[in-house]
Formats: structure tokens, C-alpha cells, sequence
């Protein structure tokens, strides 16, 4: 039986996060990189290890930084017919990025070599890649149980080392579903890691993908973030892009959503004044952001009127 032990709080030392990527991944944490298959999450976590090789600034983010070694594990994807060329096209210092050889022995998260690796490489980033290949053969990832263990142990070691761990997963096929209900597996993982983001195609701009916080729980979560995959010009980065993660996941552009926010106000205004409360109530049922009902009510020149101790909407004479 376990000796109790008990910790006063006067005791525990104030520790200030140190972040690899502001505000979207964290030393010394889990993090999630998710997303439907195909749609560039892979290719996104490889061009940022690339940069990070070279300590080269991230997207959206001016800060210097010195070069970190990574390890890479991927159980779908061929280190030298994708993985190195993928490096390669992004200039990754190759001699910073390495692989647990899983030729004789697969990889789990609970293997030993896991921390070894990342005390003789001095590791500052791994990435496993699916994650979902990585608990082990006999790990039911729809047991919260199993999964609570496993995960615990990872971020221990995460801790440890002040390694920042990526876990790369699938979504599951619930489309039109929101996004925090996508994720496979117990919600262990999703409640579990500090950071979790997903990577989607916007649905009218099928080459612009878009990297959109779904949850931080040690910042305020950070804008979305767009890059292109185009088969002839290849990877680049474009920056923030202004899309919600729901409407990413179930393929509603800004466009659209303008449109449909131009709609709702029209409608609405038609028989002359609405209540402010009646429209923005609409605007959020049908998942339309504050921001663009003020953008279009603006553009649509729409009047705020005040009558007794209500706010009204009406259009301008």
C-alpha cells in the first residue's frame, strides 16, 4: 500500500509555461493534431519540424529561437519515398530530425525506448504519427480507463524533459457533427492533452487548408491559421484566416456565411425594425459569428435604435 504523503500548496513552485509555438503548442504537454485523412496534417507537422530544425521563425509568430532536435515516428507513411522528401522540400536540418528504428520491434507510447530516445537525442519535439498506431495491440482506445493510463504516462514524460509530445490522429466520419465530437477514441485524449488542434480543407478553396485551435487550456486559444497545397507550386503559408473550426469540419466558407447572415438580416427587417436580441439569437442558433453579423450588418448600412430598454435593428431610410 502507498504511503500518504501530503503537499502543502505553499510548497509547490510557480512555473511559467514555455511554449514551442504561441499559443498552439507547449513544452513540456500533450498536444493534438487532428483531422480527416487527406487534408494535410501530416505535411503541416512536417514543415514545422523543418522550421524548428533550422530555428527559423513559425508562422504568425516573430519570435527567435535556437534549433531543436525531433523525433518522427510514422507508421503509414515511408521514411525515404515521403517522409525525407517532405523534409527536404521544406530545407529541414535532416541531421536534427530522428526515427526509433521499429524494424524488429514496434513502437507503443508506453515503450521505454520512448524516453531513452529523448535523453540521448535530447529530443525537444516527438510526434507520433498516427497516434492511434502507437497505444498498442491491445489497448482499446474507446476505454477511458485504458487510455487515462497510457496518456498519463506520456505526459509525465512529456514533463520531464520539457518535450513538447505532437499526437497525430483521424477524425471519425460523424460529419456535419461538431468538432469536439470528431475526435476517435475515448475523450480521454482530447481532455487529457493541453492543446488540440485540427487541420481542414476549406470546402470552396479545395488547396487552402486551415489549422484552427479547437482547445487550450493554458492560453487563449489562437486564430486560425491557413497554408496552400498545390500540386504545382507545392507548400506555402498564407496566415491567419478568419473561419470557425465548425464551420471548417462541416464546409461552410466565410462566403457562405455572409451570405447567410445577409439573408437572416433582410429577412428579418423586411416588415421594418427587429430586436437586436431576436437577430443575434438567429445569427448564433444557425452558427453565424458575432463578427461577421456586425460585418454585414454594417455593409447592409443597418441602424442600431434604442426604444426604451431595447436595442433595435432597422435599415437606414
Amino acid at each position: 500500500m502507498a504511503e500518504l504523503k501530503i503537499i502543502g500548496m505553499d510548497e509547490v513552485d510557480v512555473e511559467e509555461i514555455e511554449w514551442m509555438w504561441y499559443p498552439y503548442i507547449p513544452f513540456g504537454k500533450l498536444t493534438i493534431i487532428h483531422g480527416d485523412p487527406g487534408e494535410g496534417k501530416t505535411t503541416l507537422i512536417l514543415q514545422l519540424a523543418a522550421l524548428l530544425s533550422r530555428g527559423d521563425k513559425l508562422p504568425c509568430d516573430d519570435t527567435e529561437r535556437e534549433p531543436i532536435s525531433i523525433i518522427y515516428q510514422t507508421a503509414e507513411d515511408g521514411l525515404g519515398d515521403t517522409i525525407k522528401p517532405r523534409l527536404l522540400s521544406g530545407n529541414a536540418d535532416c541531421t536534427r530530425i530522428k526515427v526509433i528504428d521499429e524494424s524488429e520491434v514496434p513502437l507503443t507510447m508506453l515503450d521505454t525506448r520512448v524516453e531513452q530516445a529523448i535523453q540521448e537525442t535530447g529530443a525537444r519535439m516527438i510526434i507520433l504519427d498516427p497516434m492511434q498506431a502507437y497505444l498498442g495491440e491491445k489497448v482499446d482506445m474507446n476505454r477511458a480507463n485504458e487510455v487515462r493510463s497510457i496518456l498519463s504516462q506520456l505526459g509525465r514524460i512529456a514533463e520531464k524533459y520539457k518535450c513538447a509530445i505532437i499526437l497525430v490522429g483521424h477524425l471519425n466520419k460523424m460529419q456535419g457533427t461538431k468538432a469536439n465530437y470528431r475526435g476517435l477514441g475515448s475523450v480521454d485524449f482530447q481532455a487529457t492533452a493541453r492543446s488540440v488542434l485540427v487541420v481542414g480543407r476549406v470546402k470552396d478553396s479545395p488547396e487552402t487548408r486551415v489549422m484552427a485551435h479547437q482547445k487550450s487550456s493554458l492560453a487563449p486559444e489562437g486564430e486560425p491559421i491557413a497554408f496552400e497545397l498545390n500540386k504545382e507550386t507545392g507548400f506555402h503559408w498564407i496566415g491567419h484566416y478568419d473561419i470557425s473550426i465548425d464551420d471548417l469540419l462541416s464546409g461552410f466558407s466565410r462566403q457562405k456565411k455572409s451570405e447567410m447572415a445577409e439573408s437572416l438580416i433582410t429577412d428579418c427587417l423586411a416588415e421594418g425594425k427587429c430586436p437586436q436580441q431576436v437577430i443575434q439569437q438567429k445569427a448564433e442558433n444557425m452558427g453565424i459569428s458575432k463578427r461577421i453579423l456586425d460585418t454585414v450588418k454594417k455593409s447592409l448600412d443597418v441602424q442600431s435604435i434604442k426604444i426604451g430598454s431595447k436595442w433595435y435593428w432597422q435599415l437606414a431610410a
